[in-house]
């Protein structure tokens, strides 16, 4: 099937000053332990969702984990460290508190290369935000959000220069559960389209797009040009009874998507018909926390470069693959040279 070009014009490569992809999203510092004795459960936490904590939680979740991982987090974070990864140029735009845990997320993107545009909290904004992830032994991730400082993101907050040389925008959906960000993405949407940027959506998870279904809606109708969902996220934001549905409702707004479906791999929603790519195969699957955000660092970072995007698809296949033989969502190996052996940079 010959697949037609993407709805906005790309370059062939992003240039010297160029930036593949900048990302705007909840700036969160990662704390990720292992849960051999369902501490998550202990906690009141859902298996495998994402619940939103307080200030007066912190301390008691932080305090059960034990040993951790922490590092710079947040889901459009973790993708345009995969960009990164890659070998491409990327930008990420966030908020953080003057804390230790600000300073972390700011050395961890900055040492990757990361160009970056953060906003410092003001008294009252909070602090740092953090996502406590705990993984159990089947590889299920189960997270407790405390999103400070992260959620705080203002329209004076969002400046031009990142966006202006940005070859693809990247929103965050998680951004829109408190109401200063949600006219910050609107700044940011028209700051894009006015520079040709592509303006590419994550719904986040299933139960933000159950709460804010339709700001969802009115910003896939008008402002994005590449959807990228589960194939829960999906049907829910169409309120769809089959996946086949929610495909006939993306095709008919005319715009690119693609719904990843764990190991039964991604199908890409073009205006020529639905392709489907495989996922890679995997023998030992030790973590799967990250794995949706690394497939969108490679598919996106693979639109950048002009590739098409089943082309694309694949590439996020791979960089998911490789981030679930592991703990944490950081590639443990070279992914740009991964990408060059398999054919797909």
């Amino acid at each position: 099937m010959t697949i037609p070009p993407t709805p906005v014009s790309l370059r062939a490569k992003p240039g010297p000053t160029r930036l593949a992809v900048t990302g705007i999203g909840n700036a969160l510092l990662d704390i990720i332990a292992r849960d051999e004795s369902d501490v998550y459960h202990e906690l009141g936490l859902v298996k495998g969702g994402m619940t939103l904590i307080d200030d007066e939680q912190l301390d008691r979740f932080y305090q059960s984990m034990g040993p951790t991982i922490q590092m710079s987090g947040g889901s459009v974070a973790n993708s345009i460290a995969g960009v990164a990864a890659l070998g491409g140029a990327a930008g990420y735009i966030g908020k953080v508190a003057d804390d230790e845990f600000g300073e972390r997320f700011t050395h961890d993107l900055r040492t990757l290369g990361v160009e970056l545009d953060l906003a410092v909290a003001v008294d009252g904004d909070g602090g740092t935000g953090r996502c406590h992830v705990f993984i159990t032994p089947d590889a299920q991730r189960t997270m407790a959000t405390y999103l400070g400082a992260s959620n705080q993101l203002r329209v004076d907050d969002i400046r031009e220069d990142l966006i202006a040389r940005s070859e693809i925008t990247y929103v965050e959906g998680y951004l829109y559960d408190l109401p200063p960000a949600k006219a910050a993405i609107a700044r940011v949407t028209e700051l894009a389209h006015h520079h040709d940027s592509m303006v590419a959506l994550s719904l986040s998870d299933m139960f933000c797009v159950e709460r804010h279904r339709h700001d969802f809606l009115e910003l896939v109708t008008h402002d994005v040009d590449v959807l990228l969902a589960n194939e829960a996220e999906a049907m829910a934001l169409f309120q769809a009874t089959s996946l086949a549905r929610a495909f006939d409702a993306i095709d008919e707004l005319g715009i690119l998507a693609v719904v990843t479906r764990g190991p039964r791999g991604a199908d890409v929603v073009t205006p020529a018909g639905v392709v489907e790519v495989p996922a890679r195969d995997v023998e030992n699957v030790i973590d799967q926390n990250g794995a949706g955000d690394m497939f969108a660092a490679g598919f996106l970072y693979s639109l950048a470069r002009g590739d098409d995007p089943v082309e694309a698809a694949a590439l996020g296949s791979l960089c998911a693959g490789e981030i679930i033989q592991h703990l944490g969502a950081r590639p443990e190996v070279d992914l740009e040279l991964l990408a060059i052996e398999a054919g797909l940079l």
